[in-house]
């Protein structure tokens, strides 16, 4: 029987990933450059992994380790560019994120002994800055489409999470060599790649591909910032108004490339004034006002048109079908079939 180490299965299955981002080009395949060049050193990761621990070639360690610090930066460097003030990485940014797997692949050559410490530091530094980047909630991811804020806030926090994990992985391989010979590094070994599972699941998230989890309110509420708790002030409800207003006038839900970006350019206002104005004013999260409107939009779809469901998607704003019927169910406690069956006379009158 042949034998098929699972990073060889798991390489094929973003590869596919990666084939579906391309063939559908969801939310723009080059604007989730950074995103798809995650998932594809992942896939040759795990490639390398199936190699060296399935079948024995030691001697690619040395791609292993630059290419393991390179993985950390462009995942800051992904989730950087949908924070901030929504605007890509700039070249020097890029740069920056670049030295530390450069210095990795000098140091192999000079000091060989300082990579292992290095690459824990940079997994674990990473991890932390990840962390950081997520105490804002959804809303500071300013440049994700409100389609999918919560989801590539999901992934955020996973991310930041397994690099963290990752990086206490390698000391746990390092302290068992110092201890045991390495007796157990076989077992370590397979959790980091449960972790490394993890973080693929959530690159491929932010990109599009997959499911989201059911949610409940409360659930999301906790994830929004505290700026809720705080009474709203004459401010926030003159910002409030204002979307409230450019929403009715523009319609402006019914974008799927809306995020809160774009919003706050529109209003000339910062992101955070924005985000802090829907939160305190209507209690809730900007990606939840979007999607409230986008379910009113697409129940008067259903009522006054023959429309197939498949069409009123995208109409009301909405770029998948699961987040949809998702939103669709949390708004009106009804799935979009039900609904119509008892709202629609047009569509029982013909």
């Amino acid at each position: 029987m042949i034998f098929i180490p699972l990073p060889f299965v798991v390489a094929l299955f973003l590869a596919t990933v990666l084939l579906r981002m391309f063939r559908r080009g969801e939310g723009g395949f080059a604007e989730n450059r950074l995103f798809a060049l995650l998932i594809a050193a992942y896939a040759l990761q795990s490639v390398l992994i199936g190699l060296r621990w399935g079948y024995g070639y030691t001697d690619l360690r040395v791609v292993q380790a630059v290419l393991a610090v390179l993985i950390a930066s462009l995942a800051w460097l992904a989730f950087r560019g949908l924070a901030g003030d929504g605007a890509p990485p700039g070249r020097l940014e890029v740069g920056l994120n670049l030295l530390p797997p450069a210095a990795i692949a000098v140091l192999i050559v000079v000091a060989p002994q300082t990579i292992g410490p290095l690459i824990i530091l940079d997994f674990l530094a990473y991890g932390a800055a990840l962390v950081w980047l997520a105490r804002l909630g959804p809303d500071g991811l300013v440049a994700a489409r409100l389609d999918g804020t919560v989801r590539s806030y999901r992934s955020l926090q996973v991310t930041a999470f397994a690099l963290i994990g990752s990086g206490l992985t390698d000391v746990a391989i390092n302290l068992d060599f110092m201890w045991s010979d390495g007796r157990h590094s076989a077992a370590v070994v397979a959790f980091g790649n449960v972790v490394a599972l993890l973080l693929l699941g959530a690159a491929a998230s932010v990109a599009g591909d997959g499911t989201a989890a059911e949610r409940t309110e409360e659930a999301e509420a906790a994830e929004t910032p505290t700026a809720r708790e705080q009474s709203p002030s004459d401010r926030d409800a003159e910002i409030a108004a204002a979307v409230d207003a450019l929403m009715a006038e523009r319609r402006l839900y019914t974008d799927v490339e809306l995020n809160l970006g774009k919003l706050a350019r529109r209003l000339h206002l910062p992101a955070r004034s924005v985000s802090q104005a829907i939160n305190r004013i209507h209690a809730m999260s900007v990606s939840q006002y979007v999607n409230n409107l986008r379910v009113t939009e697409a129940c008067r779809l259903l009522s006054e048109t023959d429309e197939p469901v498949t069409r009123i998607v995208y109409d009301a704003g909405f770029l998948t079908k699961s987040n949809f019927n998702r939103e669709f169910l949390r708004v009106t406690g009804r799935s979009p079939t039900a609904w119509r069956q008892t709202h629609a006379p047009l569509a029982a009158a013909g």
